[in-house]
């Protein structure tokens, strides 16, 4: 079986490594993975979409950078990316989960307007899904809009609503129509988040940052023609946008990445004079890693396959978050435990390496386990959508509440 790439992938790898030889340097302190894109960020981002190494298969009309679905291009430019530990650009929900489903269900105005300012980082999103008491059941949300003349007039709560206190944009769901049973009568909105009546309040986590926020709404107003699919049927859009965010939160190309750091860690670090890479006992924990990682890029190749024949099974898609969250924590755990005492150590210490981020990314991927539907959800989701067992059965009512 030869498995070899045939010359003209070659050819695009050489064009990417020379790229990153000449261009490399400008992704240099680009700015901080949680907040707003810096200006340099914003410039290495549209230099990347130029290139076609970022939002590469994005329409032109759209701002991107209108080439053909191409597996093999996505995966020599991941490779060389992460090999490099060269920065991708921009990320977050704005780009990795409203964009495609603008692409896919919104309107030919809101696909001019909103996509190419949210993929160059002039528009930052966040997500308005989970509510005190509808998080991994979505879809007993709360939060309700009614229409006043042109406006949709929304009150209600969200929470763990990541990146509200810096965003421009939401995407909301709200229930429109509260007659209509639990996962109808929801519609999918977009709102800035400048309109009178929003408060962000900010939640900080273990990991000592405030990453998420509860946000409040009081008769805030919002065009009616601000919604993306039709009035009540946003449950539908709603899980278009899931199915992003659960190939961005369990993303083979994030889990890479940090095994190539967590390599270059286990290069540097020695115990007694001695490289951590050289005891067998982590090599042989490193390689079990590896080989997950392996698998999860190419899980991720058949996902990508069967989209491009336009053939979307279910089941491929419900793993992916799964299986990718408690990997990154697995990956995250070795670095902490490779790191030693340090590892312990956090914030301020003269003896941090790599500023505490191996512990910082420790903490977060405990919350990612449990965001965008915790693991015990998706297992059931899994086991449900996926391989078309019986619903797990309900509890009966206690005979103290009957």
């Amino acid at each position: 079986m030869d498995l070899s790439y045939p010359k003209e992938y070659e050819d695009f790898r050489l064009e990417v490594r020379q790229f990153l030889k000449e261009h490399g340097d400008k992704s240099r302190n680009v700015g901080e993975e949680m907040g707003r894109p810096t200006q340099k960020l914003k410039d290495w981002q549209n230099l990347l979409i130029e290139r076609g190494y970022a939002c590469r298969t994005i329409p032109k009309e759209y701002g991107g950078y209108g080439a053909k679905p191409d597996i093999l291009h996505n995966v020599i430019i991941t490779e060389e990316f992460n090999r490099t530990q060269i920065r991708r650009g921009i990320s977050g929900q704005g780009i990795s989960m409203l964009v495609p489903t603008l692409l896919e269900l919104g309107t030919e105005e809101q696909k001019q307007k909103l996509i190419k300012p949210t993929i160059t980082g002039e528009i930052v999103w966040c997500q308005g899904y989970s509510e005190p008491n509808a998080g991994s059941d979505l879809a007993s949300l709360q939060t309700k809009a009614h229409v006043e003349g042109d406006y949709f007039v929304i009150n209600g709560q969200k929470i763990w609503t990541s990146s509200a206190h810096f965003s421009d944009m939401m995407f909301v769901l709200v229930r429109t129509e509260p007659d209509a049973p639990k996962h109808r009568g929801i519609s999918y909105l977009l709102l800035s988040m400048d309109t009178p009546g929003i408060e962000v309040r900010p939640l900080v986590t273990m990991t000592g940052k405030a990453e998420f926020n509860e946000t409040f709404f009081t008769d805030v107003k919002v065009k009616t023609d601000q919604i993306v699919g039709k009035r009540g049927e946003g449950w539908m859009v709603a899980n278009a946008t899931l199915k992003h965010e659960r190939g961005m939160i369990g993303d083979p190309a994030q889990l890479d990445a940090l095994l190539v750091k967590l390599i270059e860690l286990m290069k540097d670090e020695t115990v007694n004079g001695a490289r951590l890479m050289d005891n067998p006992i982590h090599r042989d924990r490193l390689l079990k890693l590896q080989a997950r990682v392996e698998s999860a890029k190419l899980h991720s190749l058949r996902i990508l396959s069967n989209s491009l024949q336009q053939s979307f099974e279910m089941l491929p898609l419900l793993i992916i978050k799964l299986n990718g969250t408690h990997l990154s924590h697995d990956i995250n755990a070795m670095g902490i435990d490779m790191l030693g005492e340090l590892g312990v150590l956090y914030e301020d210490s003269p003896y941090l390496r790599s500023k505490g981020t191996w512990q910082f990314r420790y903490m977060f991927s405990i919350g990612l386990i449990i965001g965008g539907g915790t693991s015990q959800i998706q297992k059931n989701i899994i086991s449900e959508r996926g391989l078309g067992m019986p619903r797990e059965p309900k509890p009966q009512p206690s005979a103290a509440n009957s």
